[in-house]
């Protein structure tokens, strides 16, 4: 499937950084959520690759599967990227998609790897969500985004496809990689959306490093974006 890519970081449609960053935003988003760690990753001169997930703002709706949005991925993005980060289902797109992408580090933000862990009634509580948006209640539901977060957010409640929701509920309930095929670090909430303790070790046991982001719900660069940053330190 042919994805809306957002690119930045270019002159004149040459790259004005000889790095490559992908970003890869979570479910009911689009790639406007990545818009501080863009502007800072463009700032330390990397040119940013950032995909709408199928179902997800401007690119096509369709079949929807883990599988199914690690191969858009495949298609879409470039391989031997410099870094690549995904959040939330983006982390799981992302680690199904992580042997032919071969970015040289990857990053897993709170990623969707057990969705066995997420609370009963969760899924029906983000179609409400997602439908009486305002900016108010997506304020006091974050108080510390700032209003462009926020902002982001209603825009790509506006571009989601509902029916999303529906697939994701008939999900398999566990994803955890089998190994780091490449050098990476899965960063987590606290508490964590999907990961529990258990994940935790399984995870180190396959190679991965892990790091926890304190007070920081599960969108963690929305949250607290420069611990976000500083717990990216020799990662990007």
């Amino acid at each position: 499937m042919k994805l809306n890519i957002h690119e930045s970081g270019t002159r004149d449609g040459a790259a004005a950084g000889d790095k490559v960053a992908l970003l890869i935003h979570g479910g009911m988003s689009d790639h406007r959520t990545w818009h501080a760690v863009e502007e800072h990753l463009v700032g330390l001169g990397y040119r940013v690759v950032a995909p709408d997930l199928r179902g997800h703002g401007r690119s096509p709706r369709g079949e929807y599967r883990p599988e199914l949005l690690a191969e858009d991925l495949v298609e879409n993005l470039p391989v031997g990227a410099d870094v690549a980060i995904g959040h939330s289902l983006g982390g799981l797109s992302l680690a199904l998609a992580a042997s032919r992408l071969r970015p040289k580090r990857a990053v897993y933000s709170d990623p969707g790897f057990l969705l066995r862990n997420v609370p009963a009634g969760a899924h029906a509580g983000m179609r409400h969500m997602v439908a009486s948006a305002t900016a108010e209640s997506v304020s006091a539901m974050n108080p510390r985004w700032s209003p462009d977060d926020v902002a982001a957010e209603l825009s790509g409640f506006a571009l989601f496809d509902p029916d999303f929701l529906s697939c994701v509920e008939r999900f398999e309930q566990g994803y955890l990689p089998e190994s780091a095929v490449v050098p990476s670090l899965v960063q987590l909430a606290d508490p964590s959306l999907c990961i529990d303790s258990r994940g935790v070790a399984q995870l180190e046991e396959r190679g991965f490093e892990v790091c926890r982001v304190p007070r920081a719900g599960h969108c963690i660069h929305r949250d607290d974006p420069q611990a976000f940053l500083k717990s990216l330190d020799g990662w990007i």
